[in-house]
């Protein structure tokens, strides 16, 4: 660093003939501290002076006469460099050069710069009791000087590709002393070594400083008494030998990026770095009044160049492990330098970042507390290749990241810092600058917490959860989903009990579930977003749990509690669109990148989001990532991916004239296809048990086929688990809404969905979709009165939980809730209170849900085979004007449950039904017409015995009463 001089005083000037003292007195040692004087050699035990060559300086190749310099070990004394100035016409002052030219200027005879003596104010030398500080006070920028050596002049010398501006004090070390473990003991540093040129006649065609003599200074490294034991040793403060030094302070051009906030590598410019003369610390602190470089025992002030830069050269020969301390007004903080670290970020891991193939992307990118070097911290990384620069902001730099400039890492287009002393808690947000110059705050796209919104700012954190569910994980892995129970409650997670946390959820949800008997709970998407009023289905956070509710361990809590209750965790997850908010993914650095470049492509029609740009492999990379990620570190069960259709189709919800077609001339948006099978395949390889199904509403070939099997269409399917049933949902309801009299002439409605019910692995879905937006709630679907519809709602669902395939309702239908759902104010409670006059009939229909979930879990004929036709037979399926329906489940060892549905709201005394001869008598399983769930108690309460006469093309037969607008189960006696 550059001292700046003293107002008084001027250093003694030496001359070329001056000879060194050989034994210094105590006097002479005491007087060193307060002015300037050529350094002596002390020997360790007796004066011996002697004459020794000194070595040649390497760095400017400049030939310097002989010094004396012998091996010496001082106890109490430490050598002291002096760059003495040449006097010219009075004191002269070097101007400052260009920093590309090489020319050396002549200066003008004007202001001397002095050099801070040891214990000096700005660049001061701490000098240890008793003993004289060992001080390199060399004028940094400094006119060439010539400083006395014992019966020498400098040699004429070539500059070596002279750079200096100014001439230089030139210097060169006397060899290094042979006391035994000798370490220079609280050596302070004051001041920037000058640059060092050589005076004399240089090679024509090179620039040369002005002609002057230099004296070469006396030997700078001296034997250094034996430090105390156990005394840390500072750093080892030897200048290299003579060499052109440089300025340590940031050029112009860097100096204006940095302040632009457009530095692409600002590590190569700040932080410590060898260079000629030393190593030259550089510090970018705006609002810092001044910054020191603390290493052990050494402490350098560095120079204050101006708009929050810092900079100083120190004589040393390597970088030494050092700290900062920072003064600003009213404060001094002492901390790490966040650009003295390496990278945190490997060659593989942007490697895999490229390919998009980093299939744990959320531990690379981010924030992450980390201990980096053995030093705490954060580590920050963001993926932005158009930006031209990003710095990140928080509340650990009052939001203002001008001093916290991120480095690019190569072709990537991930940039990097890591903070030290920055930790969980602190908001962040990275701020870039745009390929037009402007900038843009943004969260963070793989922020593992957010704010609570409306709140935007990311949060730094790391999970400390143990979880407890390693049982529940072994035993799901055992049979596949659509081999099993799977009986599904769909809940809005801040809409079940409004104002309830995770962990308070954690209390009530899982009892309540398992109560019900559902095997499973599907989530509506917990990812952040920021307006409540989407359901979840705007993402903005795709790797945070919405922070409404908790943290992310209390999510984690929440899921553990559910396992432990032996409930399944279900997510729905929206990887279709996002939102345009400007501070979110919407043109995140300045151009498309999240969504397609093509504006027809990137614009949802539907919703006004932005889809994503699948055939992007760091889009793809984002994507699949997070559905591992969500599985992995929420140990969730189970994706229920949103609006598969909107994406597999580019002409979905397009006019000709809006959507190109592929590059075979189709419909079919083949990025999304590979998207998706990437997804699934790398899923379903990560976490064994896991299950995604697919929320498709087209009649798409294999959607739930495996990804290497090319169905007609000539694609692999889609590789999904399960996909929801959205053409049996919309029929079926469509038949239970026309009055009684009037079905028989929507009977295929149905019948219809068991001629495909084997084309994939399906869901049987009674979503949130069906019981908003004017739709109605499940029992207000129905027609007659309030009797008639609690009756069609047990009925309905008595059907559906006996036809193939698995099961879900969206809660609040679970105790027939007139109303529609509202994420407002929830479920209506309150029509389950004793005090309510139609508690009976609501508790009721929740009663039936249960039984329902309890014999279909405890009869392998209802879930075993959904997925292949052996499982079942159709009894009668034509007796539309009766609106009755009769069919066989089968278990794989042949074992029937026989369903009969009564659509009409007539008793049908005596209904012949065609049976297998085989089994000796039937029992009701279940009713959904008795007392207990609020029905007209119609039942078959003894056995029932097939009768020898065929019916229904069976060889046996059974007279069955048939409830009013109910279903009856029976299963063998």
């Amino acid at each position: 660093m550059t001292p700046r001089p003293e107002s008084s005083g001027s250093r003694p000037k030496g001359t070329a003939g001056e000879k060194i003292p050989e034994q210094p007195t105590a006097a002479q040692q005491k007087s060193a501290a307060k002015k300037t004087a050529v350094p002596k050699q002390a020997a360790a035990k007796k004066a011996a002076p002697a004459k020794a060559t000194a070595k040649k300086a390497a760095a400017g190749k400049t030939t310097v006469g002989k010094t004396v310099a012998k091996k010496a070990a001082t106890k109490k004394a430490a050598a002291k460099n002096t760059a003495v100035e040449q006097p010219a016409a009075g004191t002269a002052t070097a101007k400052k050069a260009a920093a590309k030219k090489t020319a050396v200027k002549k200066t003008a005879a004007k202001k001397a710069t002095t050099v801070k003596a040891t214990a000096a104010k700005t660049t001061a030398v701490k000098a240890a009791a008793a003993k004289s500080t060992a001080a390199d006070t060399v004028a940094g920028k400094a006119a060439t000087a010539k400083s006395p050596a014992a019966k020498t002049t400098a040699k004429k010398a070539p500059a070596k590709k002279a750079t200096t501006t100014k001439s230089t004090t030139a210097k060169a070390p006397a060899k290094k002393a042979a006391a035994k473990k000798a370490t220079p003991a609280k050596s302070t540093v004051a001041g920037t070594p000058a640059r060092t040129a050589t005076a004399g006649k240089a090679p024509a065609g090179k620039a040369v400083a002005k002609k002057s003599a230099v004296k070469k200074a006396p030997a700078r490294k001296t034997s250094a008494p034996k430090a105390p034991a156990g005394k840390a040793a500072s750093a080892q403060v030897v200048p290299p030998e003579t060499e052109v030094a440089v300025s340590p302070a940031v050029d112009a051009v860097d100096r204006e990026r940095l302040l632009a906030g457009t530095h692409h590598a600002p590590h190569s410019v700040l932080g410590a770095h060898p260079v000629p003369g030393g190593i030259a610390f550089r510090a970018f602190r705006p609002y810092a009044l001044s910054v020191t470089v603390v290493s052990g025992e050494l402490r350098a002030e560095l120079h204050d160049d101006g708009e929050g830069f810092f900079s100083g050269l120190l004589p040393l020969r390597e970088v030494p492990a050092y700290r900062l301390v920072v003064e600003y007004e009213g404060t001094v903080l002492e901390t790490e330098d966040a650009y003295r670290f390496l990278p945190t970020l490997g060659d593989l891991d942007l490697h895999l970042i490229g390919e998009g193939r980093h299939e744990e992307l959320w531990t690379a990118l981010g924030a992450h507390p980390m201990t980096h070097e053995g030093v705490t911290g954060t580590r920050f990384a963001v993926w932005a290749p158009n930006a031209r620069g990003v710095r990140v902001t928080g509340t650990f730099n009052f939001w203002d990241g001008t001093g916290h400039i991120m480095r690019s890492l190569g072709s990537s287009g991930v940039w990097e810092l890591f903070l030290p002393d920055v930790g969980e808690g602190e908001l962040y947000k990275f701020e870039i600058t745009r390929p037009d110059g402007s900038k843009t705050l943004r969260a963070d796209p793989l922020a593992r917490r957010t704010e609570v919104p409306p709140a935007t700012s990311s949060v730094i954190t790391s999970s400390e959860y143990e979880w407890g569910d390693a049982e529940w994980l072994v035993r799901r892995a055992e049979v596949p989903a659509h081999e099993a129970p799977f009986s599904v409650y769909e809940i809005h997670l801040p809409s079940w009990r409004p104002g309830l946390t995770y962990r308070q959820l954690a209390e009530q949800l899982p009892g309540y579930v398992k109560n019900l008997g559902f095997t499973h709970v599907e989530l509506m998407p917990v990812a952040e977003h920021p307006f409540g009023g989407s359901w979840g289905y705007q993402v903005t956070g795709f790797y945070a749990p919405t922070a409404r509710l908790g943290t992310p361990d209390d999510f984690r809590y929440l899921v553990d509690a559910l396992h432990q209750a032996g409930i399944g965790v279900l997510m729905d997850w929206v990887p279709a669109h996002f939102p345009r908010d400007d501070w979110a993914l919407a043109e995140f650095d300045g151009k498309p990148l999240y969504e397609h470049e093509d504006p027809l492509r990137a614009a949802h029609p539907d919703w006004g989001t932005l889809e994503f740009d699948f055939g992007r492999n760091e889009v793809r990379n984002f994507l699949v990532a997070n559905a591992a990620y969500w599985c992995e570190e929420f140990h969730i069960d189970g994706l229920r991916v949103d609006a598969v259709a909107s994406m597999l189709y580019l002409d979905y919800s397009r006019e000709p004239g809006q959507w190109t077609p592929n590059e075979h001339g189709g419909r079919e948006n083949l990025d999304a296809v590979a998207f998706l099978q990437e997804m699934n395949a790398t899923v379903y390889r990560r976490v064994p048990g896991v299950v995604t199904i697919a929320e498709e509403s087209t009649a798409w070939d294999g959607v739930t086929r495996a990804t290497h099997h090319k169905g007609p269409s000539g694609f692999g399917g889609l590789g999904f688990g399960l996909k929801w049933n959205m053409g049996w949902m919309h029929d079926s309801l469509q038949y239970m809404s026309h009055e009684p009299v009037h079905r028989k002439y929507h009977h295929g409605e149905m019948t219809f969905s068991m001629v495909y019910a084997y084309s994939e692995n399906y869901v049987l879905p009674i979503s949130h979709d069906e019981v908003v937006h004017g739709k109605r709630s499940l029992v207000s679907k129905m027609p007659g009165d309030w009797w008639q519809q609690r009756a069609g709602v047990r009925s309905y669902l008595g059907f559906m939980w006996a036809h193939p395939g698995k099961q879900l309702l969206f809660m609040g239908q679970e105790f027939a809730q007139g109303a529609e759902w509202s994420e407002a104010h929830g479920p209506d409670w309150w029509l389950l209170d004793p005090g309510y006059g139609a508690e009976a009939d609501h508790r009721g229909v929740r009663d039936l849900v249960r039984d329902l979930n309890t014999v279909y879990r405890a009869t392998p004929a209802l879930w075993r085979l959904d997925t292949d036709p052996a499982g079942f037979e159709w009894i009668v399926g034509d007796a539309a004007d009766d609106n009755v329906l009769a069919f066989l489940r089968l278990d794989p060892e042949g074992v029937p449950v026989l369903a009969v549905s009564n659509f009409a709201p007539v008793t049908r005394q005596d209904y012949r039904l065609g049976v297998p001869d085989d089994v000796p008598a039937w029992h009701e399983a279940l009713n959904t017409d008795a007392a207990r769930y609020g029905g007209s108690d119609v039942t078959n309460p003894d056995p029932v015995k097939p009768e020898p006469q065929s019916w229904h093309g069976r060889p046996a037969s059974i007279r069955l009463t048939l409830p009013p607008l109910a279903t009856v189960w029976l299963r063998p006696a």
